[in-house]
């Protein structure tokens, strides 16, 4: 399948946009608004990007996610469109309006305040990333978090047992998506080698209802016995997982820190980029990131994203990089981090799947929806009006 990189650059022509128009609510007809701007866009050759892949643009096949990775880009608004520059020059352009966040992925990238104001108006998030894809800074309006009532049954909940059956299902989840994952690879394979995956698959399944046996009435008195649970789940799935991999990767094991090889690197990488959408869901639903029940508090641990992360790790990422590795993708490493060409290959097949459809709820949707719809589901269970069940992917 190709990758939609780069997929807003159009053809070199230049066109001048259609005359805008916006619905009068007073009158009840359409009023056209007089031209403000006219922005051609850029021919081909002034996109064409360096060699060394310094600068990296992505969107997905919807356009909602754009990824800006290059030292010395200029992100600004003009008009009703994200502008990126480079040496002043335009190098990208895209609509505000098919947009829901932009990601910057490297060191260097400057943006205007103008841009964050229209950004925060429109509820479009930006996010910065380390070179590891860790997230350090996300940028969204401050109301969006304006509510009190569910961060006090938050807080709560830390100490009773609606945190405590939160954390029993945050690890159920978690198992029960490994158990598919090694289930849907065995598919695929004969003798041995199935019969492997499909019994540590089963152990999983095992290690899952003891997880939600787990007998207390806060998430103190169960963190540890299910911390212990997640942990041996998590050896018998990544042993597996390692006897997937081609040789050549020299893939010996997870590494969460500090990681030297490629495919933790990628892992790693993608999980950072799924982590800053699960921070903007929990941001959007009212919830402190800080206060989780599953992972312990500790100064700047953003304990509750990492939580609801759990059950999106197989779906999202693993899902994405593991298959795509088996089938003989290339990662490269440079200077102990992957280098710009595999960071591009691992961020749009990470951008790829959070608009791919799932079914869930007995619907089908984005997966970036179901995320946001997770974090509204903690948000209604922590004041005791529903009850939390993970999201579960089908194969």
């Amino acid at each position: 399948m190709s990758l939609p990189a780069r997929q807003f650059f159009e053809a070199p022509t230049l066109r001048k946009p259609p005359q805008p128009a916006q619905f009068n609510w007073i009158t009840g007809a359409l009023d056209v608004i007089p031209e403000q701007f006219e922005l051609p866009l850029p021919p081909l050759d002034d996109a064409v990007l360096p060699a060394d892949d310094s600068v990296i643009l992505l969107s997905t096949e919807n356009g909602s996610q754009l990824l800006v990775s290059g030292f010395g880009l200029f992100i600004c608004k003009k008009g009703e469109r994200v502008v990126v520059k480079q040496a002043k020059k335009t190098c990208a352009q895209v609509p505000l309006m098919r947009l829901q966040e932009i990601i910057v992925a490297s060191r260097g990238v400057r943006f205007s305040s103008d841009l964050i104001e229209e950004l925060c108006g429109r509820g479009i998030r930006l996010v910065c990333l380390t070179s590891s894809g860790k997230p350090f800074a996300l940028v969204t309006s401050p109301m969006l978090t304006a509510t009190v009532e569910t961060r006090r049954a938050q807080f709560a909940a830390t100490a009773n047992d609606r945190g405590a059956e939160l954390g029993r299902w945050i690890v159920a989840g978690k198992l029960y998506n490994q158990e598919k994952l090694l289930r849907y690879f065995a598919k695929n394979r004969d003798g041995e080698r199935r019969i492997a995956l499909e019994t540590a698959a089963a152990s999983l399944r095992r290690l899952r209802r003891s997880a939600l046996a787990v007998e207390g009435v806060s998430p103190d008195e169960i963190r540890g016995e299910l911390m212990g649970l997640e942990g041996v789940g998590g050896r018998l799935y990544w042993k597996q997982i390692g006897n997937l991999l081609p040789d050549h990767l020299a893939f010996e094991g997870r590494r969460h820190q500090g990681a030297d090889d490629a495919v933790n690197a990628a892992l790693n990488y993608g999980y950072g980029i799924l982590m800053s959408h699960v921070w903007g869901a929990v941001m959007n639903a009212g919830l402190e990131p800080f206060a989780g029940f599953l992972h312990v508090d500790r100064s700047g641990k953003p304990s509750l994203v990492l939580d609801l992360v759990e059950e999106f790790r197989q779906p999202m990422v693993d899902r994405a990089i593991l298959g795509w590795l088996h089938k003989g993708g290339r990662l490269n490493m440079e200077n102990g981090l992957l280098d710009a060409v595999s960071r591009e290959a691992v961020a749009s097949r990470i951008l790829l799947r959070l608009v791919a459809v799932e079914p869930h709820r007995g619907k089908q949707h984005q997966v970036r929806s179901i995320i946001q719809m997770q974090a509204r589901l903690v948000a209604s269970a922590v004041r005791g009006l529903r009850v939390y069940r993970p999201f579960s992917f089908k194969w």
